[in-house]
């Protein structure tokens, strides 16, 4: 018992340096900007005002821009889904000429960093007419390095599954798809929870496609929204970005709380088979 309580409080201290900017962030929205950099700081407003809020929905279409990234996340999810598990099945148990190289190939795309591709991606979109729209916010994500390390957790968790089951399947006469919905898909829900929750908090967070591709404020996403809460001098309202902030950052709060264990069940469950 005694060793039990030692590593809890261990664990309360470690986790101190992770939960406070959490705790000022959302305190500060609360404060008036005088108050947010007073010395000695405080741990709670002395008068708490939603002021910042109001000014949050006030000076851009907040709304509208919480909703852009909601949907668009949504959207690059489910593509992401369905492109990994087709993509994950058939490099796992089709066997075909090329196959690994063809994975290799794929894979390749990891090391790609996105800043490297941005600009031919610009140039492609704006030549389909397709800038300034949320296409590209939706179409680089679910091709892109998420969806290829989408589909490497989809290909090992397929590995590991029992070939047995697809053998009684075929036995039963079901072919290679419905095997597929019917078996691997439901047996895959670990495995498509993990990458559901790192691909949505990924679209959620992306910052350089839209501030390359989007310029009317009302398609802006939460991340490039957050940048334009500025003064008249350019410089940060701060108590109004940090309130922008707080909402922006509750999405991914309750995503880590509810599907965390989701998350490392589905990870732990991809194996090491290669």
């Amino acid at each position: 018992m005694r060793r039990k309580t030692l590593l809890y409080g261990l664990l309360c201290v470690l986790c101190v340096p992770f939960v406070f900017p959490t705790w000022w962030m959302a305190t500060s929205s609360l404060k008036p900007v005088s108050e947010i950099f007073a010395f000695p700081p405080s741990l709670w407003p002395g008068r708490p005002t939603l002021e910042a809020y109001r000014q949050v929905f006030e000076l851009q279409p907040f709304a509208q821009q919480y909703w852009n990234s909601l949907y668009i996340a949504a959207v690059v999810t489910a593509g992401t889904l369905v492109v990994s598990a087709l993509a994950g099945y058939a490099f796992a148990r089709i066997r075909f000429r090329g196959s690994n190289v063809l994975f290799v190939i794929v894979l390749t795309g990891l090391l790609i960093p996105s800043e490297v591709t941005i600009v031919p991606l610009f140039q492609l979109f704006h030549g389909w007419g397709l800038t300034d729209t949320h296409w590209p916010l939706v179409l680089v994500p679910m091709l892109g390095a998420p969806s290829v390390l989408a589909t490497f957790i989809m290909r090992q968790f397929f590995l590991v599954l029992p070939r047995e089951l697809e053998e009684a399947a075929a036995v039963d006469g079901l072919g290679r798809f419905v095997t597929f919905v019917r078996i691997g898909l439901p047996l895959a829900r670990p495995a498509l929870g993990a990458v559901a929750i790192f691909t949505f908090l990924h679209s959620w967070n992306l910052y350089l496609e839209p501030i390359v591709f989007l310029s009317s404020p009302e398609k802006f996403t939460l991340p490039q929204a957050l940048t334009q809460f500025v003064d008249a001098y350019g410089g940060p309202m701060w108590n109004v970005q940090l309130a922008a902030a707080s909402m922006t950052a509750l999405p991914v709060l309750v995503v880590f709380v509810l599907a965390q264990k989701q998350f490392v069940e589905g990870l732990a469950h991809t194996g090491l088979k290669g």
